[in-house]
Parts: structure tokens; sequence; C-alpha cells
């Protein structure tokens, strides 16, 4: 048998730290794979306040994967009501309105993330009449310049309409079972602003 001379103790050390690194290298590469993805957020602004908004829902863009749908009946008359948590989504979790008083004649601002900046999205501004009836109006990616990261949204656009609501949509193209095609959302942010 033949000693072991210090070059071969040098390179049996090197190959076994390799070895551990490599090790050590792919488990944390599969840990930060499998980590939760943190909720894309909007914040919104009005007279003093921000707020963080939370998706009120969110899917994948095949609605086959939805991470977040709405708390019980604010999910009633949605694309989202009729949609479950996959059985190995355990990070699946229910999403609300979120809730911001934007007083008569002040904006409500939108800061929006590249995330939803890049899509093709819609914001739709709900106002009510002094009668109680709801008027709706859409603004969307193509209203805007380019790349939009935040949008302004007129609390009083005329004198008898009030916001009551926005909701910010990342749309997808769908068809029904007569041929009908539509656009329902895939991803919501849903804001409340009355008081």
């Amino acid at each position: 048998m033949s000693k072991l001379n210090a070059r071969k103790i040098v390179a049996l050390l090197a190959a076994g730290l390799l070895v551990v690194t490599v090790a050590f290298v792919g488990v944390l590469a599969v840990l930060i794979n499998r980590a939760d993805e943190p909720d894309v957020m909007i914040t919104a602004y009005a007279h003093g306040k921000t707020i963080d908004v939370a998706p009120f829902g969110y899917c994948d863009v095949s609605m086959r994967e939805c991470r977040i749908l709405p708390e019980g009946d604010e999910a009633t008359g949605t694309i989202f009501g009729e949609l479950s948590c996959a059985q190995d989504a355990s990070d699946c979790h229910r999403g609300r309105t979120a809730r911001l008083d934007v007083p008569a004649g002040y904006p409500l601002q939108l800061s929006l993330p590249k995330q939803i900046a890049d899509a093709p999205w819609i914001a739709q501004a709900v106002y009510e009449t002094a009668s109680g009836d709801t008027v709706a109006r859409v603004l969307s990616r193509e209203d805007g310049p380019g790349e939009t990261l935040a949008l302004t949204i007129d609390s009083r656009p005329e004198p008898d309409l009030r916001l009551v609501g926005v909701e910010v949509r990342l749309p997808i193209l769908a068809r029904d079972e007569t041929g009908q095609e539509f656009y329902p959302p895939h991803a919501a942010w849903s804001i409340s602003t009355a008081q």
C-alpha cells in the first residue's frame, strides 16, 4: 500500500468540498423554486392615505391554477365564483375587496407594478348617481401612453356621479359553448371607495 502524500490529501478534500457545495446549491435551488411568490400588489392613494391592495382573485391564464379566490359572497356573480383552488395548491387563499375612502373632489391614484403595467390590463371605475343607479367607465392600457405605471381616477367626473369602486383586471380571451368570445379576468384587484 502506498502512503497518501499531501497532494492526494488536498485533491480528496477539494473533491469532497466540491460535492458538498454542489449538493448545497442544488437543495437551495429547489427551495427557491418552491418558495411562494408574493402576491402582486397595487398601491392605492387618496386624500392622504395609502393602502396596498392584494389580489381579489388570481389564476394562471388557463384558469386551472388558482392561487387566490374571493371570499364568500364577494365571489358571487364573478368568474371566480365558479372556480376552486387546485387540490395541490397549498398556498391558495382568499382575496377580498380593499377599502379606501375617496372623498368627492379628490382623485384615486393607483400605482401599478410592472407585472400589471406590462400586461393588457383593464380598469373599471364604478360610479353611483344621486338616484342610486350605477355607471361603469372602462380605462385600459390602450388609453395611456405605452407603459402606464400609474392611474388617476376622478372621484366625481360629473356633478351627479360619485366613485364607489374600481376593479383592475388582467383579461384573457375565452369562448363559451355557443362560440361567443368574451374577456374574463384571470386576475383582479378590487377597491371599494364609498364612504
